[in-house]
């Protein structure tokens, strides 16, 4: 009887050993708020605030945007990555370049590729980088918008 007791608490530390480790490995996972005096735009304004929070969900994490743009308008984005480099749909408003789709691709353990889309086109790139103490987080994002002229942003984030 004492082994069967010692199995099952031993299979279920490990359950709940590994149902935490997905959020663990995923340095991306958290909050975080964009840090406007250490970033960087041209070719588009930047916003007067955002905050990006990522979940880890299955095998990627979905990704949650919301702030007020230059306008003073609500950005409220979202959507759900496996970081396998498939289009996954984005649902609200305010991302850049209108995109309606992403393609996330992990380059390594603290960087994602990100093609932004718009209609199935290729509208933009990112690289997403967590730094080695996983305290900042830095977007490097460039494309074309709607109107044909390029646009560049380094986008600097703080964990929270």
């Amino acid at each position: 009887m004492n082994r069967v007791l010692w199995l099952v608490c031993v299979l279920t530390l490990a359950a709940v050993a590994a149902r935490s480790l997905p959020a663990q490995s995923n340095p991306f996972v958290g909050t975080w708020k964009l840090n406007l005096s250490k970033s960087k735009f041209d070719g588009m304004p930047a916003p007067r605030s955002l905050t990006r929070t990522v979940v880890a969900e299955g095998a990627g994490a979905a990704y949650t945007f919301s702030g007020v743009d230059a306008d003073g308008k609500p950005i409220e984005y979202s959507f759900t990555s496996n970081y396998d480099g498939k289009d996954s749909p984005v649902t609200g408003s305010g991302m850049p370049g209108g995109a309606d789709t992403v393609a996330m691709t992990r380059v390594n353990s603290n960087m994602v590729r990100t093609i932004l889309k718009k209609g199935g086109d290729a509208i933009a790139m990112s690289n997403t980088e967590v730094s080695k103490d996983g305290k900042v987080s830095t977007v490097k994002l460039g494309g074309v918008g709607a109107d044909g002229k390029k646009f560049n942003a380094v986008s600097v984030y703080d964990e929270q």
